[in-house]
């Protein structure tokens, strides 16, 4: 960051030299007023804008390993699993129950057992937990 303020203090400085070398009260009377403005106002907005994008590079993004030690050690099944990924993306346990051609009941169950492995007591706390501990993404 201390660079793209460093290259922009420059390049205001360079400005000011630029126009100091032209002598611009030569140059004001050549020209409108507002032809200086909007060439003034279009470098800024470019520097802005080339300042702007180096500042807020987003960083390239990582991949998502799922922690297999915590599902075991939790014992979490290849099925609650699914369950939990569907749970996770908003479906209702009647679209869950669809998805996976179960009962609703057993999604009800499925969902129980994964309460009480992950120690929670709702939904989303139960995503929140899980993707806290790198299960699901």
């Amino acid at each position: 960051m201390r660079r793209a303020i460093i290259l922009y203090g420059a390049a205001v400085a360079l400005g000011a030299i630029i126009l100091d070398q032209i002598e611009y009260r030569y140059a004001l009377k050549l020209y409108a007023t507002q032809t200086y403005i909007a060439l003034i106002a279009i470098f800024f907005t470019g520097l802005g804008l080339w300042v702007g994008v180096r500042l807020t590079r987003t960083p390239p993004a990582e991949t998502f390993e799922r922690n297999d030690a915590a599902i075991r050690s939790l014992g979490v099944s290849p099925r609650e699993l699914e369950v939990l990924g569907l749970l996770a993306e908003g479906h209702s346990n009647k679209e869950i129950a669809r998805n996976l051609d179960v009962s609703p009941n057993t999604i009800k169950t499925h969902l129980s057992k994964l309460y009480e492995k992950l120690g929670v007591e709702r939904r989303t706390q139960a995503v929140q937990k899980a993707r806290a501990l790198s299960i699901i993404a």
